[in-house]
């Protein structure tokens, strides 16, 4: 199965794509219900006229998407009368209904159930899901997670401590910083994939020098027993004399061939009193296990890995859990996938992926962050317009989507949001670095979707004049008029010094042109988005075999 990258509604697309019991690993990290979450926020590049400070206007993913509306109400009867819900969650959501009423969060609570669902359907009975949320909801969430998959089917409420910086202080707000987030682990039977191998973080060289305090001619250890306590039991057969000592009846641990052993290597040691104890080096250290606080993964900030997404997630929180619940070759799913952290990690870990997403600017940062660190990795994307009788449906559509895909096509940045402020003409913007200057100059984009003529190229021109930009990108969904091209060349050509081709000013694009992968004609490096960093390919070495284990509960 190729690995794969869908547009659109979560709920639609696990209804008609995804088949039953046929995902190994889900990770989501649903918008929290929190208004500041729904936003991509990114930061600007540093150009003659900005300083590089965070963008005012702000790029909405899912505002519509939790307000209790017309399809709300329909997800709550489906709930509330539907025969093939099962009772308990009718009985919850009923009850959400009468304690909250129908506003904003009793509608985030009914759409994120509806899909919780349908992961559950397509869960494998061996599988596991981790669902990321923070305290705006949790507590809720928790409810609906239990009446899904079963109580008995909870695993762990870790704790990702996600800073030692929190945001906000009790001296400022009257209350204790907010620090961590919570993620839940449930899976879907007692028989699942668990790693425990997996589930251990090495010892820093500080935990290492403390914990192996004590040295001898050998180097340092720490003590261990090898005696057993009688909360062990006894142990007949480990009751034996060892150089004048003999244990009580519940014996060494080990047996007498192994005591010697360790004697021989210099890992036995004798106390003043004449017991004896066991000498454990550093490199017997297999790590130590991991507990369901991690604070051990930091928030990303300013780091090579960030791409400059606020509600990016480390790599490594993605790797802890894929590993520690899946094997090689096993289909990851990501519902929510934002800015492809799963999707990079499952990649990474040799894992089958499928991530879905509502945006096409979401859409277009993963494809452009796998094939920059993967470049050999094989997927499909399912959602987005393949012709141009797809583009027109996606404009008629839905305006705005239409525009952030129109966009991904020429690598630009949505500029604002238009849902909220004013149009200043400005739908998009591509950063360049000038070789010879190292400074940024900007390129403005303007997406049209109806009828043009000429007077809109006069007006880009005023658009660029106000906005002190000296380059304009012009894509339309109809052909360009004879006059429209006129007064585009008017406006003037510069040379690139990249290959000292004469570049116009402001370029006219079609959709048809883009689709048949016409791109703009290249002035200097386009850095609009940060690119993610090149996987180096490691040495082939031959592979250590590797347990893998199923943990099982015991009832």
């Amino acid at each position: 199965m190729e690995n794969q990258l869908y547009y659109g509604d979560n709920l639609d697309v696990l209804r008609k794509y995804v088949k039953d019991e046929s995902i190994d690993l889900i990770y989501l990290d649903p918008p929290f219900n929190s208004q500041a979450n729904y936003n991509v926020l990114f930061k600007e590049a540093k150009t003659e006229v900005n300083e590089g400070e965070k963008s005012k206007a702000q790029i909405e993913a899912f505002t519509d998407s939790w307000t209790w509306d017309d399809k709300a109400q329909i997800t709550f009867e489906y709930l509330t009368s539907n025969k093939n819900v099962p009772s308990d969650i009718t009985e919850l959501i009923l009850a959400f209904e009468h304690f909250l009423g129908k506003n904003s969060m009793s509608a985030y609570i009914v759409m994120m159930t509806v899909r919780l669902l349908e992961l559950h359907r397509v869960l494998k009975k061996t599988g596991s899901l981790y669902l990321h949320c923070d305290p705006t909801a949790s507590h809720y969430i928790k409810l609906v997670l239990d009446s899904v998959f079963g109580v008995y089917n909870f695993r762990n409420e870790i704790i990702w401590k996600r800073t030692v910086n929190p945001k906000g202080s009790q001296y400022e707000s009257k209350k204790f910083g907010k620090a961590h987030d919570t993620i839940f682990f449930y899976s879907k039977t007692n028989d699942f994939t668990f790693n425990l191998e997996e589930a251990k973080v090495s010892l820093t060289e500080e935990e290492i020098s403390k914990k192996y305090h004590l040295h001898d001619e050998k180097g340092s250890y720490y003590v261990g027993p090898v005696i057993r306590s009688q909360s062990m039991g006894e142990r007949p057969n480990l009751v034996y004399e060892y150089k004048g000592y003999t244990p009580d009846s519940s014996g060494w641990r080990m047996t007498k061939e192994k005591l010697i052993e360790l004697d021989n290597n210099g890992d036995l040691g004798w106390s003043n009193s004449g017991k004896p104890y066991r000498k454990l080096r550093p490199k017997e250290q297999e790590g130590k296990p991991i507990f369901d606080i991690w604070d051990d993964i930091n928030r990303l900030y300013d780091s090579k890995e960030s791409l400059n997404y606020a509600t990016q997630k480390p790599l490594k929180l993605l790797e802890r859990i894929i590993n520690a619940s899946s094997n090689k070759g096993d289909l990851i799913l990501d519902p929510f996938c934002g800015c492809g952290t799963t999707i990079d990690a499952s990649e990474k870990l040799e894992r089958k992926w499928i991530g879905i997403d509502i945006t096409h600017l979401a859409i277009n940062l993963i494809k452009r962050r796998i094939r920059d660190k993967y470049p050999n990795s094989k997927f499909e994307v399912i959602g987005e317009p393949k012709d141009l009788e797809g583009a027109k449906e996606l404009a008629q559509n839905d305006r705005y989507q239409f525009e952030w895909w129109a966009l991904s096509l020429v690598d630009a940045r949505p500029i604002n949001d238009k849902k909220k402020g004013s149009d200043r003409g400005i739908d998009g913007i591509i950063y360049l670095r000038d070789p010879n200057s190292q400074k940024t100059r900007t390129v403005l984009i303007q997406v049209k979707s109806g009828h043009v003529n000429s007077s809109y190229i006069r007006d880009f021109k005023g658009t660029l004049e106000r906005e002190k930009a000296k380059f304009g990108i012009f894509i339309t969904l109809e052909e360009p008029t004879k006059d429209m091209k006129e007064e585009a060349i008017t406006y003037g050509s510069e040379v690139s010094p990249l290959n000292q081709e004469r570049v116009p000013k402001i370029q006219i694009l079609t959709i048809e042109d883009l689709l048949k992968e016409v791109r703009p004609k290249v002035l200097f490096l386009n850095i609009s988005y940060k690119k993610a960093e090149h996987k180096k390919e490691k040495k082939s070495r031959k592979p250590k075999p590797k347990k893998v284990g199923r943990y099982k509960k015991l009832s």
